[in-house]
């Protein structure tokens, strides 16, 4: 049900990529391989539907360490053996297991030949040495921003249709259908209290990250309708690439 959510959501955001001409392109480096991108921002800071418009525009392999961790437990590779190890007892996978994760995945001819785009990953400063010292170097660390109080309200509104798997919000886009309003559900991580939860772990951490790369790094405010984000976005990528 979560994997047919989640592909419920994906679908939606590239729908709404394609539609405002955001579609695949052509458009990549040269002879060095694909852009090499990092994104990160706080739980409903718009991160997922920018990650689904750089991964069409620019051809980037779009990964998150959950879809990487479970592609090396399914393929048997060594750290992948390792993470299954912590997973099916219940413990979090450590730091350096995850970076093994990671390295072997960005070192597959896809991600040499196309690119990558790290969705959320390093999230603690711990991480962000961790791949410097694996040799790991990116292009662009792009960083959305958006207050507390605004990513609160965006989560607390979120309902979903349990039938179709399509996300709605209670101020910003519910539904006309009084039936289908009637059925939306509202996930049980998605109240105040647990979402302040989240965003105090995410805060714990993002600083140090973002200071990882200063170098390379572009703040974004979040606050803006995803268009004018996703224009700040590709014209940040395009000078770090030019």
């Amino acid at each position: 049900l979560h994997a047919s959510k989640s592909r419920d959501k994906i679908a939606s955001r590239t729908k709404w990529a394609e539609e405002r001409g955001y579609g695949s392109s052509d458009e990549s480096t040269s002879s060095g391989g694909g852009p090499k991108l990092i994104i990160a921002g706080a739980p409903a800071s718009g991160k997922g539907t920018q990650c689904e418009i750089i991964k069409d525009k620019y051809g980037v392999v779009h990964l998150s360490t959950g879809d990487m961790l479970r592609a090396a437990v399914a393929a048997g590779t060594e750290v992948g053996k390792q993470a299954k190890d912590f997973m099916d007892s219940g413990k979090l996978v450590p730091d350096e297991v995850i970076i093994g994760v990671v390295k072997d995945r960005l070192d597959e001819s896809d991600c040499v030949e196309k690119g990558w785009l790290l969705d959320g990953f390093p999230r603690t400063p711990a991480q962000a040495q961790a791949l410097a010292d694996a040799g790991v170097s990116a292009d662009c660390f792009i960083f959305l921003n958006v207050p507390d109080d605004v990513l609160v309200e965006r989560v607390v509104g979120r309902r979903t249709d349990p039938e179709t798997g399509k996300i709605y919000h209670m101020t910003f886009s519910p539904p006309d259908d009084e039936e289908v309003l009637a059925r939306l559900e509202q996930r049980s991580d998605d109240t105040e209290e647990k979402v302040k939860v989240r965003l105090e772990q995410f805060h714990a951490n993002v600083e140090a990250v973002k200071g990882s790369y200063t170098d390379i790094s572009v703040e974004v405010d979040g606050t803006q309708k995803p268009d004018e984000v996703c224009a700040v976005i590709m014209e940040s990528i395009d000078k770090a690439l030019a």
